[in-house]
């Protein structure tokens, strides 16, 4: 049987959501004015907004930005709404609109803008991407970063030679920029699942999980076995061979960060080799203070230690021949 908080949070969403599509629809007939989408919906979230929920997103993710509280379900019945209104604009439009939507408050004007930056991508890629790019360099929370991760798991796909920037995060000094590589590499299986789970994912994902396993921020961490669990569903030998790989590691240097990491696939993994593993791992524990131990923050380290700032992605040149 269904809790009462359960029943409380079904009953609040099916009470909300025609008036959610209606929001979207109603804001979306005003594409032509970026600003005026802006105003409408901010006119209209506060009514789906939920005290309770806005209360647990907060306990969630420490720290996060200006919240309304609106559900996960609402926001996407508004989407819908969005989408239904704006289905024959250009993707100029669309992209004007996000553009503008990233610059308000609150964060769910932000998650709204997502949706059209992922309808844009594959139509309009360099400047889409600079709009992901910059969502990036501001996140403040995990849910952002993890949101627009489809979104550049998609213009990843639409065009390969964006692996190198994606490659470039792994050196940021931002927690959230080094996350949204990791919770990319999550999400390409699943942002197409032909051309997302080819051997050359498995490949460049488990080139970027390598360079940040060891990363000592848990906001890290969790991208991290979230990409292998995924990978696995890509090329299974590949990752099950990684992860033994970094066990010895692990195991050899006494590695917590990096062991946190492997333990946390183990439920995607078959029992046999879990098992293996775990008993490899028996004995390593994260140590509070701990410094990183990841490829990617020794490289950081030195860059610093030359007197060089660690090179943003965005100041890479790469061959598109």
């Amino acid at each position: 049987m269904a809790s009462h908080a359960t029943q409380r949070t079904h009953g609040f969403v099916a009470g909300h959501l025609d008036a959610a599509v209606a929001l979207g629809r109603r804001a979306g007939e005003a594409s032509q004015d970026p600003a005026g989408i802006a105003v409408a919906l901010l006119g209209g979230l506060p009514e789906l907004a939920d005290a309770e929920y806005l209360e647990s997103q907060r306990r969630l993710a420490p720290g996060i930005g200006e919240l309304l509280g609106v559900r996960n379900p609402l926001l996407a019945a508004v989407t819908r709404g969005l989408r239904a209104a704006t289905r024959d604009d250009r993707p100029g439009t669309l992209l004007d609109i996000a553009d503008h939507l990233q610059r308000q408050r609150p964060l769910e004007l932000h998650w709204l803008a997502n949706d059209l930056l992922d309808r844009a991508i594959g139509h309009e890629p360099e400047r889409a991407w600079q709009l992901v790019r910059r969502e990036a360099r501001t996140a403040g929370d995990w849910i952002t970063v993890d949101s627009l991760a489809h979104v550049a798991g998609r213009g990843i796909l639409a065009e390969p030679y964006r692996w190198a920037e994606l490659e470039q995060l792994v050196y940021s000094p931002s927690r959230w920029e080094r996350r949204l590589a990791g919770s990319t590499v999550a999400t390409i299986p699943f942002v197409d699942r032909t051309a997302g789970r080819t051997p050359e994912i498995a490949r460049r994902g488990l080139g970027i999980v390598g360079d940040l396993i060891g990363d000592r921020e848990p906001d890290v961490a969790k991208s991290l076995s979230w990409a292998l669990r995924n990978l696995l569903a890509v090329d299974p030998a590949a990752v099950t061979a990684f992860l033994e790989r970094e066990a010895a590691h692990a195991a050899r240097h006494e590695d917590g960060h990096r062991a946190w990491v492997i333990r946390d696939t183990f439920e995607k993994l078959p029992p046999d080799t879990a098992a293996r593993l775990r008993s490899e791992l028996v004995a390593v524990r994260r140590r509070p203070g701990a410094p990183s131990t990841s490829r990617a923050s020794a490289a950081a380290a030195a860059f610093i230690g030359l007197g060089v700032d660690v090179p943003p992605a965005e100041r890479v040149t790469v061959d598109r021949t």
